[in-house]
């Protein structure tokens, strides 16, 4: 199969002003659909860290105690995708015959409130036939009808709110679009990670995966990048599950910078201070 190699290069800072707990979920995740070919995570200053996965979506994680001062954490990679074709029909599974692992993704969740929405969904996107086209119309649809618009919504915005103001960023379009699915009884899950976009600045792009056929099938309602060139980070239920940082403590985030090359690209970098998915007060 054609392979794609990403050069990813991230650097936070942070001015921790009373001792802090971190958490992050930064490095590229164990999943098939890519293959780490070299990484390297630099702390500093130099602090004791413990590392684990989770093992039923291969998300890798990161945690520290951080002393008064300033915390910077680099991660670069270089990155192997595996560009597969991209399917033409798949049907959407029963409930009765959803895998035990894969219905949690069917339930609502913080940031995607499916119970409340399903009349809407029903609406829209009920009388469509069922599979990967019925999914291909929420995409769309939310790629047409929601406007990106960065700053306009927060971490606390959920897919209701996205639905009503019909504006956000791309958590918030991929949020809408999980919601949707659910409502369908379509299992869907949030994927986050890093993709090169053309027009700077690069930052973490979330995404959605509707299961159908027996497998997860990855849709972006943005349409901003290319998603087979996706390098997986974090999957989870919403937001909450694939934060790039959780902090417990008091910290204020004094950069992010993130470049992104592949090879015949040109490289581009973040704008500094760009906040994280999430954090936790402490």
């Amino acid at each position: 199969m054609p392979m794609h190699t990403a050069t990813i290069d991230l650097q936070l800072d942070y001015e921790v002003t009373h001792p802090a707990h971190f958490l992050f979920n930064v490095e590229a995740a164990f999943h098939d659909g890519h293959r780490v070919v070299a990484e390297r995570l630099s702390i500093t200053p130099s602090v004791k860290v413990r590392t684990f996965c989770d093992e039923r979506n291969g998300n890798r994680f990161v945690r520290l105690d951080a002393p008064k001062g300033i915390l910077s954490v680099n991660y670069n990679a270089q990155v192997e995708l595996i560009s597969r074709p991209a399917p033409l029909q798949l049907d959407e599974a029963l409930v009765t015959a959803v895998p035990d692992n894969v219905l949690r993704y069917l339930m609502p969740s913080r940031y995607c409130e499916s119970d409340i929405l399903s009349r809407a969904a029903q609406q829209l996107f009920g009388h469509l036939p069922h599979g990967l086209s019925r999914v291909h119309a929420i995409e769309s649809w939310i790629h047409e009808s929601i406007y990106y618009l960065p700053g306009f919504s927060n971490s606390t915005t959920t897919a209701q709110e996205v639905f009503v103001q019909r504006a956000g960023v791309c958590r918030d379009f991929a949020h809408l679009g999980i919601t949707f699915c659910r409502a369908l009884n379509i299992p869907a899950r949030l994927v986050v990670g890093y993709v090169y976009f053309e027009d700077p600045p690069q930052d973490f792009h979330a995404v959605f995966e509707a299961w159908l056929d027996n497998q997860w099938v990855v849709f972006d309602p943005t349409k901003m990048a290319p998603i087979d060139r996706l390098v997986r980070v974090g999957t989870g239920h919403d937001a909450k599950n694939v934060a790039f940082a959780t902090i417990f403590g008091g910290v204020r985030m004094q950069r992010k910078e993130l470049v992104i090359d592949e090879g015949d690209n040109s490289s581009a970098t973040t704008s500094a201070g760009a906040p994280a998915l999430s954090m936790a007060g402490g």
